[in-house]
Parts: C-alpha cells; sequence; structure tokens
C-alpha cells in the first residue's frame, strides 16, 4: 500500500492501535456522560451547557452539604466531651442542687421524736392533773392582787381567750396547710376585731388524750395558767367565722359555765349524738369547768379504754355509729346521765351558730348577701361555718375533697369580704382569690364612713378620766 510505502509498517501499525484507542476512550466518555445524566438528574433542559451546570450546582451542593455535617458533628462532640468533663467535676455540686430542693427534701427525716413514749401505769384511772377544790378562792386572790389583769375588760364584756391549734406534724396532703393557714388567718381578723386573745397551739401535751381529746388537757392547762381569763372559747381548726361584725351576747350567760351550739330536747330527752357540738364552746374560768372536764375525760385515753367507751356511747345514744369514743358524744352522755349535776350551769345556745353546719349554710351565702347584713350570727348570717367531717389536714375525709375545698374557699371569702371593705375591696367572687376595688381613694379618707362599725368599734376605746 502506498500509505505503508511512505511511512513504513511498523509506524502504520502504531497509528492504527492509537485510533483504536480513541474509540474504546470516546465510548467511554459518553458512557460516562449518559450515567451522569441519570444518577444526577442533569438533562433536564435536553442542552448540553445546562447539563453542565446541573452538574456543576450538584457537586458544590454535595460539598457544602459534607462540610455542614462535619461542621455539625465537630461541636457536638466537644459538647460531649465537656459534658462528660463537667458530670466528673460536678458530682458533688449536683447533690448539693438536690439538697436546696424543697420539692425533693423528704420532712420526715427531721421529724424524728426522740425517746421513747411516756407509758401510763394501766393500774391507775386517768387524770388530767392533780385534784384542785379551791380554785374560785386561788382566782379570787390573784385577781385582787393583779388589778392592772382584769377578767372583765368593759362593763358586761369579760376577757376571752380563743383557743385553737393543729397536729404537731405537717398535713397529710399537700394544700392541707394552706387551708390551715386561711383558718388561722380568719380567726386573727375575728379576734382582732372583738378584742379576744388568741392562742394557737401545736403541742400534744398528752399523748393519751390525741384525737377528738387533745384539746382537754390544754384547756385544762390555760385555765390555771391564765387566771385574769373569764372565758375560754374552744374552736377546731376546720371552723370558720363568717359573721365578723356578730359580737357574742355575754350577758346572756351571767349565770352559766358551759355555752354549746345545741338544744335541750335533743341531749336530754332524746339522748341523740348529735344534740349538741364541742367544735366551738365556751368555758369560764372557775373550779366548776375544771370539775366538768375531770368528769369528761375519763372516756378519752386512746386504746382499749376509749373503744370500750365507745361501745357504751353507741348503746346508749341515738343514731351514733360504732367507732371509739370522741368528746362530742362523751358530752351528750355526761349531761344526759348526771343533767342534775351539770346541766344548771350548761347553756346550749341556738339562737345562734356557735356552730353552724357548712352543708346547709355555704351554698346560701349569695342570698344572705342579697337579703341580710353581717351582725345577726344565725341562719341569716352564721357567726361561725365549721366544716365538719372534711378533714382537710387528713388523708381522707367523709366528702368529695373537691367539694370540700371549694365550700372552704367561698366560706373564707364571705367573711374576708367583710374585713376587705373596710380598706375598699372585695373578693371578686365568693369563689375568687383575686380582689377588686369598691371604693374610690379620697383626700379625706378619715371621713370615709364605717358601715359595720369595725375599723373603730364601741368597746375598744379607752374611757379617760374626767
Amino acid at each position: 500500500m502506498l500509505i505503508e510505502r511512505c511511512i513504513g509498517a511498523y509506524r502504520l501499525r502504531r497509528i492504527q492501535r492509537t485510533l483504536r484507542h480513541g474509540k474504546v476512550t470516546v465510548i467511554c466518555l459518553i458512557l460516562t456522560v449518559v450515567v451522569l445524566r441519570g444518577t444526577i438528574g442533569a438533562g433536564k433542559f435536553g442542552t448540553p451547557e445546562q447539563d453542565f451546570l446541573n452538574i456543576r450546582d450538584h457537586l458544590v451542593r454535595k460539598t457544602a452539604e459534607h462540610r455542614r455535617v462535619l461542621e455539625e458533628i465537630q461541636p457536638q462532640q466537644q459538647q460531649q466531651a465537656k459534658t462528660i468533663s463537667d458530670s466528673a467535676q460536678s458530682s458533688g455540686s449536683s447533690s448539693t442542687s438536690n439538697a436546696n430542693s424543697y420539692i425533693e427534701f423528704d420532712i420526715n427525716t427531721i421529724l424524728k421524736d426522740e425517746g421513747p413514749e411516756e407509758k401510763p401505769d394501766p393500774s391507775k384511772p386517768y387524770s388530767l392533773g392533780t385534784k384542785i377544790s379551791d380554785w374560785d378562792e386561788q382566782r379570787s386572790l390573784w385577781l385582787k392582787s393583779n388589778p392592772q389583769f382584769p377578767n372583765f375588760i368593759g362593763p358586761e364584756k369579760p376577757r376571752v381567750l380563743l383557743v385553737t391549734g393543729s397536729s404537731p406534724k405537717p398535713c397529710e396532703n399537700p394544700v392541707g396547710d394552706h387551708y390551715l393557714l386561711k383558718s388561722i388567718k380568719n380567726k386573727i381578723d375575728y379576734c382582732r376585731l372583738h378584742g379576744v386573745e388568741m392562742f394557737y397551739n401545736m403541742a400534744l401535751l398528752d399523748a393519751e388524750m390525741a384525737g377528738f381529746w387533745a384539746k382537754l388537757p390544754l384547756i385544762r392547762k390555760l385555765l390555771l395558767s391564765h387566771p385574769e381569763v373569764e372565758f375560754l372559747w374552744w374552736m377546731d381548726s376546720d371552723a370558720l367565722f363568717t359573721d365578723m361584725a356578730f359580737e357574742v351576747p355575754w350577758e346572756r350567760y351571767k349565770d352559766s359555765n358551759f355555752v354549746m351550739h345545741g338544744w335541750n330536747e335533743m341531749v336530754y330527752d332524746e339522748k341523740n349524738w348529735i344534740g349538741l357540738n364541742t367544735g366551738s364552746f365556751l368555758l369560764r374560768n372557775c373550779q366548776w369547768s375544771l370539775d366538768i372536764l375531770d368528769a369528761w375525760a375519763p372516756m378519752g385515753p386512746k386504746g382499749k379504754i376509749r373503744e370500750e367507751a365507745g361501745k357504751i356511747l353507741t348503746r346508749e345514744l341515738k343514731g351514733r355509729p360504732v367507732f371509739e369514743a370522741d368528746d362530742q358524744s362523751a358530752m351528750v352522755y355526761l349531761l344526759a346521765t348526771q343533767k342534775d349535776l351539770w346541766g344548771s350551769k350548761v347553756y346550749l345556745e341556738n339562737a345562734y351558730y356557735l356552730h353552724g353546719y357548712w352543708g346547709i349554710l355555704v351554698d346560701r351565702y349569695e342570698e344572705m348577701i342579697e337579703n341580710y347584713h353581717p351582725g345577726l350570727g344565725d341562719h341569716r348570717w352564721p357567726l361561725v361555718t365549721h366544716f365538719v367531717g372534711c378533714k382537710p389536714c387528713g388523708k381522707f375525709g367523709d366528702y368529695p375533697v373537691e367539694r370540700c375545698l371549694k365550700q372552704m374557699d367561698r366560706a373564707f371569702n364571705f367573711g374576708d369580704n367583710q374585713i376587705l371593705q373596710m380598706y375598699g375591696f372585695t373578693h371578686k367572687s365568693l369563689a375568687s382569690r383575686r380582689v377588686k376595688r369598691v371604693r374610690n381613694e379620697t383626700s379625706n379618707p378619715l371621713q370615709v364612713k364605717d358601715e359595720l362599725g369595725l375599723l373603730h368599734p364601741a368597746f375598744k376605746a379607752v374611757k379617760l378620766s374626767s
């Protein structure tokens, strides 16, 4: 061939081999482009230029994503390393943080009673204390020797000590202590307005007289320690004042030593166990009162004595369920069986609500507000609303918890409104904690009329010698 003669056979074979390799290279390039177009998504617009742009953008985007992932992973690794280091360094500080948390703290770790409980001698009958027979004489002599502490602070206005209290331990539910606080605030308000002194007890003076009966040793101790007090007013912690303007008619009781809410026929004729109530009562400081406390107490010691006494009370009293002896049933039994001994000095009051059962009162508060006014003390505007059976400090009550707490809030606000109105405010509703202004401010505040006469009651006035 002419080409072979011109360039030689060897060179011709090399050129042919190069051309064959070139064909293979071109075919591989074409296949690569086809594969890239299928996997990357190029060729959407069908032009080589657009294909190139799509490929370039895809590769740039992938590179950026890889860089972002690396940038995110590195801080995470650094944070994990820091966390491990911090936890190793702060193992002590975490325990300190927990120690500062009231929520995580177990209050029972500090509520520990020291020493064994004193056990009485079972061979000896229970007694509230050393027998005293001449208390009237001792007290009369003390009053004469201490005229600066008179037992009457005004004409027919005796010196009164209101006594209430609660357990030395926190309540057995998370809201009970809050309602105890409301109860004590309510009592403080009434006592401040009416010149009544107050004693709040949180000590169990006699372990044998726990529960219903804890009041008896306390009352006796206070009577003997405060001869200047003419009347001691006991009130349970679940009772609230709901008539802040009502003044107890003390002159009515000039010949009585023991005043309880109740009905003579239910106690003396029917022997009904709810013929009276011992959740709120008045007891004169005198020998007679010490004697009736001594007669009242023997059913109180816990254990077998209280259980056996409960059986007697259930058998003898009308309508009483089966449970251990309680102070109220014991008083009904004592008066019904020994009327000649005690009855003449006991006044069972029902003209006003020294005790008012919450179940028949709280739902009528709006009706009372519309039709009546404070200062009546009776069914029209009760002096006391007593939440018998709610047991807000315990684990379980005799009524639904929601109902009890809602009604206690209403009763508290019903009484609190009478306090707030003196200062120009009232609760937005009986169910609300919030207050609203009901009187505009004035530049002459001393001229504002005190409608209920609670700001400056007459009995608080000091009589100046002429």
